[in-house]
């Protein structure tokens, strides 16, 4: 139990930005986190130890986000995908928070078209800071493939976004 509020203050965020990149959803996120840590309270007990027990929650956090999208909410959501809801800074410039959006959206729209796999190896990589073993048990692949994934998806957005730039 120690163990899991330990784990709890260390990835919470990491899990919440796993949601929020995944919903474009703030509150979607935070209910969807919750969920992911209450159903891992519940259980708890039948954690086999083979993996992390991060490894583990993140599991339970792909499996909640598979019903999620499964279910009427999702399909009633989708038009909020569009809509970024970060605060804005206080010392940038209303230039700087267009660009800084822009960008962010240039990024994300490049993410989703990325093939299923690689994108949600980015994602693990990015937003939920797993390494390539914990992302590789999670996808059911090597961490050598994972890696190997992770860069050539990096390669090609960068690629898509110096091409866009110019």
């Amino acid at each position: 139990m120690k163990d899991l509020e330990k784990l709890y203050t260390e990835i919470q965020p990491k899990i919440y930005a796993f949601f929020y990149i995944k919903t474009m959803n703030q509150s979607l996120a935070e209910d969807l986190t919750q969920d992911v840590f209450y159903q891992a309270l519940k259980g708890i007990h039948s954690f086999s130890g083979k993996s992390t027990l991060k490894t583990w929650v993140f599991s339970i956090a792909k499996n909640r986000l598979k019903t999620y999208y499964r279910s009427k909410k999702y399909m009633n959501s989708l038009h909020e995908k569009l809509v970024l809801e970060d605060p804005p800074s206080l010392s940038a410039s209303p230039e700087e928070l267009y660009i800084s959006k822009e960008e962010e959206s240039q990024f994300l729209k490049r993410l989703e078209r990325l093939a299923d796999l690689p994108r949600e190896i980015m994602i693990l990589r990015l937003y939920g800071e797993l390494s390539f073993k914990e992302i590789g048990e999670l996808v059911n692949k090597s961490e050598n493939y994972t890696r190997l994934a992770f860069h050539r998806a990096k390669l090609q957005l960068q690629k898509e976004m110096r091409v866009n730039n110019e």
